[in-house]
């Protein structure tokens, strides 16, 4: 298969931050999430990245809202999006907890793996230790659950190499550039250039960047032959002063996949892109 042009979108939908008061469309409840999801998936994205919230809109690492919102999502039978769920929704929550959903719920198929700790300013330390970081990429290979490796800063690239010699991690794996976080590495497109250059050969990456940064990335990563990742958690807007969904943020990046003469990657093909089993079939 011929997957040179083809471009994965994914759909960060919901984050463990932003309330509804800043944007009205940010789906908060299992349900919200899903249907989001659903509308996602026929927009064009091949993957869709879950967070969950509380009953009080916060972020939560509750194995039971994974759950839900897998079931609500999987009930549409003709969607075959790729599920990808962060491992680093709720910063109150213990490495157990962290890991529990993608040690436990069936229907996982991409999970991230933040690759190290900054101060994320202001609000704190992001924390991912050595010993969490081993013991989530073991859970992770031994239940076949791609992981999306989350580079903040170009430091992060040799921790991830690390945990591949040690063989906590299986190479090749999918990076996905985290930009323009307040602590972390500029959402500049030299910084792009430079992340790129120093990936592992073999690997696969996405990127994006947050707020207004979110257009420039998103053009450079089509440049360099990357896929993109679009969504709420990262970026409200749609233009100055006006409210996006995530329906069109995506309808927005499939749009400027096709003017850019490239394919919007199906989700069948990004699983072959990702090395992902077919939905529902084994490794």
């Amino acid at each position: 298969m011929n997957t040179a042009d083809d471009v994965i979108i994914s759909a960060a939908l919901t984050g463990a931050v932003t309330p509804k008061d800043i944007n009205e469309h940010i789906p908060l409840t299992p349900q919200e999430i899903a249907d989001d999801a659903y509308r996602c998936w026929q927009a064009g994205a091949a993957v869709v990245h879950l967070h969950m919230r509380d009953e009080n809109g916060q972020g939560t690492m509750s194995s039971e809202r994974f759950a839900e919102t897998l079931r609500l999502l999987r009930a549409h039978r003709d969607c075959d999006v790729i599920i990808n769920c962060t491992t680093s929704g709720d910063s109150r929550a213990s490495d157990a907890q962290r890991m529990a959903h993608v040690s436990t719920l069936d229907g996982i198929e991409m999970a991230s793996w933040d690759a190290g700790s900054f101060n994320w300013m202001p609000a704190g330390v992001f924390v991912n230790s050595p010993a969490f970081l081993g013991q989530l990429g073991e859970i992770l290979t031994a239940r076949g659950i791609k992981p999306e490796i989350e580079i903040f800063d170009s430091g992060m690239l040799g921790v991830a190499d690390y945990f591949v010699e040690q063989g906590k991690l299986h190479a090749p794996l999918h990076y996905q550039f985290c930009l323009g976080i307040p602590g972390g590495m500029p959402a500049t497109v030299a910084n792009l250039v430079y992340l790129t250059q120093h990936l592992p050969a073999g690997s696969t990456w996405s990127a994006f960047g947050v707020g207004k940064y979110h257009l420039p990335i998103l053009f450079a990563s089509l440049a360099l032959n990357g896929h993109i990742r679009v969504g709420l958690e990262d970026n409200v807007y749609f233009s100055r002063g006006v409210k996006a969904s995530n329906r069109q943020l995506v309808e927005r990046a499939a749009q400027a996949v096709n003017l850019y003469g490239k394919r919007v990657a199906t989700p069948a093909v990004a699983r072959h892109i990702l090395g992902l089993p077919p939905l529902g079939g084994s490794r």
